[in-house]
């Protein structure tokens, strides 16, 4: 690599450094540097047909397999199974031409109305954690790289592309960041995606706190930071901030600018050296990924995708044993999701299935083959929202007599994806109303769900059954058909909390913006919350029953005393004491007795998912090292112990504690204790988590958190918030035009979608996605003019003009 560094011109260096166009390198072809190919996504490999520049091609894809989404992969609890599908990503990129797959997303699940949780793995950081360094293992085993995102605390859609979070330091080093962190340190991806957003003021992509004091030099991070899509607001501050590669290309363009910056000393030769090296490194690390004569297995893709969806169906509740049922009686199948699945996330993971099993055809065979009989009625549209009289009475007539009802409902492709956050935890009310209907007139009612993040039912209590299918992929269908029917089991464990009521949970209160993200609630983020408040939920985080049934016994510690830095082991004998064979997921839940500092109830510490026969006992072993029991101390900037008891707890959920046994710690250097306003050691204190109380637990000044006004925006400002500007909404309506004609023929019901994500654009990211045909004084010319200053916004159009006839 040195000696094609030595060799390169400055103008080749500043061209590596950004992307030829959409979704690829161009390489240095007079040096032997090959071009290599980046690609979405996190459950299957998105790659675009024909010109990877051409933005018409958009909506079409390369088949490949359509995994489950991470929501299902996390309630799987299965690291092992993680890096199995992981591998099969890998080979499929090979195949495929594509040596960076960007992937895992490792963002915390802050509050369930995150459109693209789906993409997500958990609420907890160490459960995320380790599902991203396992998926991150076995995608580089294949020589392809992973691309583990949103770097960092990227965890709405909703003006993500502006929004300054800021998050005291406790939550962001133990909450945010720990989510990334051992996926970084154990699996070392090859790449780190920089998020959109601000962080404490600076935007990611131009952050050397975080990409270079953080990640490069805690961590020990030896690869490339690669922008997220169009994220770069400076280009010079990011590549001194230590973002290697800006994506997407400008076919050249943009590279005028670095060049000046970089001959001015802007940006010193030897930042703009380290990215490069980082740039041939990385196409040197995927050289075998691109070796002709890749391959894979279709159905052994198919096959593995089944068996993770169906060890990442989560069986609710079963009263009376309702499931499985037997394919020898009358089911009556209802839903039109049974028929036409929702599968898979909106947005940039969306891909294009090798094949796609759906549930009620699954059901028909196996159960026509046995002698039953089966009735199907859809129940709604699949695309409406509104309850249909006549097909909710269809359903009811088919339900009406069967031994047992399968009733599929969830959430449609527009409540769900990138770009657009939920505006709350219901069902469709053409789905409610169809529960509620059917349980009138048939008391055995099962209801499965296909979503991506938690929902509220109001109706659970009038079901026995309620199973959780989250996002299953392409073989989902087929899954759930053999978890109802019980050839195979529900093995998932949830990953999240699902709340009663949206307003049971702390943020549903707290403004989005719209310039400002506030992370009140610190460290009290989902079950962490919940625990603390006493609140009731509906379903806990860990929760899931089985056809069969676990007992615990004997826990012990190792040590009933540790100093601050050994580690314990933690053991317990689990027993299957039911009639069939399963899979349990050992919880260990690390609790301070009395804490020095806020910390919350209790937090998952480690984990194992043991699978048992009938009547089979098996001792469990686990470990919790000086991070089980450490907090971060802001004023030393390390982690510490707290002297003191603690309790470990072992068990099937955040709320099924099955066994308890304490520790004694010592520490020579516990955390500095701080004052901290009431509410942190009390969530149910007065006044809850308000501004002037978090602003107190900051510990610095807060920006203003106010929309812009005319005069003030600039290129970043969303559109949205340029209404009282006709040039802002004309622009918004020709980007709305032209959108509809790439994305719309692919979606049924993309026009509301496409809508709000466009309200989200600015004027700069009209000029990325543009790929340079619009120029940088055009844009300038544009703003002006919306700012309400039309001299110069004229003349600067007259010298844009006169820049393209040039």
């Amino acid at each position: 690599m040195a000696a094609t560094l030595a060799a390169m011109t400055l103008e080749e260096k500043v061209s590596l450094c950004a992307g030829r166009d959409l979704w690829s390198l161009g390489g240095v072809p007079r040096l032997g540097v090959p071009s290599i190919v980046l690609t979405d996504g996190p459950h299957g490999v998105r790659l675009m047909k024909g010109d990877l520049g051409q933005a018409a091609n958009l909506s079409e894809h390369e088949p490949a397999t359509c995994f489950p989404t991470a929501s299902a992969l996390a309630a799987t609890w299965d690291v092992a199974l993680l890096e199995e599908v992981g591998v099969a990503l890998g080979e499929e990129a090979r195949a495929l031409g594509v040596s960076v797959l960007l992937g895992p997303g490792a963002n915390i699940k802050r509050t369930p109305l995150c459109g693209r949780n789906f993409e997500y793995f958990s609420e907890d950081p160490l459960l995320s954690s380790r599902m991203a360094a396992a998926w991150i293992r076995g995608v580089q085993r294949t020589g392809v790289a992973a691309s583990l995102k949103h770097f960092a605390a990227n965890n709405q859609e909703e003006r993500r592309t502006y929004i300054d979070a800021r998050v005291d330091a406790r939550a962001l080093r133990e909450i945010y960041l720990a989510s990334f962190e051992h996926a970084v340190t154990e699996a070392q991806p090859w790449t780190v995606m920089a998020a959109y957003n601000r962080l404490e003021g600076t935007y990611c992509t131009q952050h050397p706190w975080l990409l270079t004091d953080v990640l490069r030099r805690e961590w020990g991070f030896d690869g490339l930071v690669v922008s997220d899509w169009g994220a770069i607001d400076v280009r010079a501050e990011s590549l001194v901030a230590g973002c290697d590669l800006e994506m997407p290309g400008s076919l050249g363009r943009g590279d005028a600018a670095l060049l000046r910056d970089v001959r001015t000393g802007r940006v010193p030769l030897a930042a703009l050296d380290a990215a490069v090296t980082r740039i041939l490194q990385l196409i040197q690390r995927t050289a075998g990924a691109r070796e002709a004569g890749h391959t894979y297995d279709k159905e052994a893709h198919h096959a593995l995708a089944l068996r993770a969806a169906a060890e990442g169906t989560v069986l609710l509740k079963n009263e009376g044993g309702l499931l499985p049922v037997s394919p020898t009686s009358h089911l009556a199948v209802i839903g039109a999701f049974a028929q036409v699945p929702r599968y898979q996330g909106a947005g940039s993971s969306e891909l294009t299935p090798t094949r796609l099993e759906e549930a009620l055809g699954a059901l028909r065979t196996r159960v026509a083959e046995a002698g039953g009989r089966l009735t199907y009625a859809p129940g709604y549209g699949r695309y409406e929202d509104r309850p249909d009289p006549a097909l909710i009475a269809e359903a009811c007539e088919a339900a009406r007599g069967a031994d047992a009802v399968l009733l599929f409902v969830g959430l449609a492709e527009a409540y769900e994806t990138e770009g657009l956050d939920r505006e709350y935890l219901r069902l469709p009310p053409a789905h409610d109303a169809l529960v509620r209907a059917v349980a009138e007139v048939n008391p055995r009612v099962a209801v499965v769900l296909s979503n991506g993040a938690p929902v509220e039912m109001p109706w659970h209590a009038r079901v026995p059954a309620i199973l959780e299918a989250y996002l299953g992929g392409q073989a989902g269908g087929g899954a759930v058909a053999r978890v109802l029917l019980g050839e195979l089991e529900p093995g998932g464990r949830l990953a999240e909390t699902f709340p009663l009521h949206l307003e049971d949970l702390p943020v549903s209160a707290m403004p989005k913006g719209p310039r400002v993200l506030e992370y009140r609630e610190s460290l009290y983020v989902g079950y962490r919350y919940h625990d603390a408040a006493g609140t009731d939920v509906l379903f806990p985080f860990g929760h899931g029953l089985s056809y069969t049934s676990f007992a615990y016994a004997d826990l012990s510690l190792g040590a009933p005393r540790l100093r601050d830095g050994d580690t314990l082991e933690v053991s317990v004998t689990v027993t299957n004491t039911g009639p069939r064979p399963g899979a349990e997921v050992v919880q260990v839940y690390v609790h301070a007795m009395s804490p020095g500092v806020f910390r919350p109830p209790q937090e998952l510490k480690a984990f194992t998912k043991v699978r048992l026969a009938p009547g089979e006992s098996r001792r469990v072993r686990l470990t919790l090292d000086r991070r089980a029991f450490a907090v971060w101390d802001a004023a030393r900037e390390s982690w510490a112990v707290e002297p003191g008891t603690y309790e470990v707890r072992v068990g099937s959920s955040s709320r099924d504690v099955r066994a308890r046994a304490r520790v004694e710690l010592s520490s020579e250097a516990p955390p500095v204790a701080r004052d901290v306003p009431a509410v942190y050691r009390d969530v149910r204190a007065p006044g809850g988590f308000s501004h002037e109380a978090f602003a107190a637990l900051y510990g610095a000044p807060l920006p203003e958190n106010a929309h812009e006004v005319p005069g003030a925006f600039t290129l970043n400002t969303p559109l949205m918030d340029m209404r009282a500007s006709p040039v802002a909404r004309f622009i918004h309506a020709r980007m709305f035009a032209e959108a509809s004609k790439v994305l719309g023929r692919a979606k049924k019901d993309i026009t509301p979608v496409l809508r709000s994500m466009l309200q989200e654009a600015s004027l700069r990211s009209l000029w990325l996605a543009s790929q340079g045909l619009v120029r940088r004084p055009l844009i300038e010319a544009l703003l002006s003019l919306s700012n309400g200053r039309y001299a110069r916004g004229a003349l600067a159009l007259v010298r844009a003009a006169l820049t393209l006839w040039r």
